[in-house]
């Protein structure tokens, strides 16, 4: 099962460096554009059904991680609460230079929620890649 997931974790990488130099090569065209961001798309939607089948397939092989999992959803659901309303809190105006306007008020805060979640997502990762490390090294 490891090879497999190797192998798949190679191709998806392939993929993702091969769609990287197209866009590079085309300068950033709209076409490239395009097709990188429905990669980006399908690694998200993957990553999240990935996410759902091991918490579900973990919770049968294993009763008792379900109280694990209940933490981590309301933790997610917090996290996204909390970027939600600092965005709503304060009006932000993102010029629309397509139209010669502003984007109207719900794709900003729904943009800026979206970025705060990624900054909480990316400060997590980190710690927890740090604390493991050092964790591991005091073992």
């Amino acid at each position: 099962m490891k090879k497999i997931m190797n192998i798949l974790l190679g191709v998806l990488m392939v993929i993702t460096v091969v769609l990287l130099v197209y866009a590079i090569a085309t300068g950033g065209s709209e076409a490239a554009i395009s097709v990188n961001l429905i990669w980006c798309y399908v690694l998200i939607v993957a990553a999240i059904a990935a996410a759902l089948f091991c918490a579900v397939f973990g919770m049968t092989q294993n009763p008792a991680g379900i109280k694990g999992t209940l933490l981590s959803f309301v933790l997610i659901v917090a996290i996204v609460g909390i970027a939600y309303f600092i965005s709503a809190s304060h009006s932000v105006q993102i010029p629309d230079l397509a139209n010669n306007s502003v984007f109207d008020r719900g794709a900003t805060v729904l943009t800026e929620t979206s970025i705060l979640v990624t900054y909480v997502a990316i400060v997590a990762a980190i710690v927890t890649t740090v604390v493991t490390e050092i964790w591991g090294a005091l073992k």
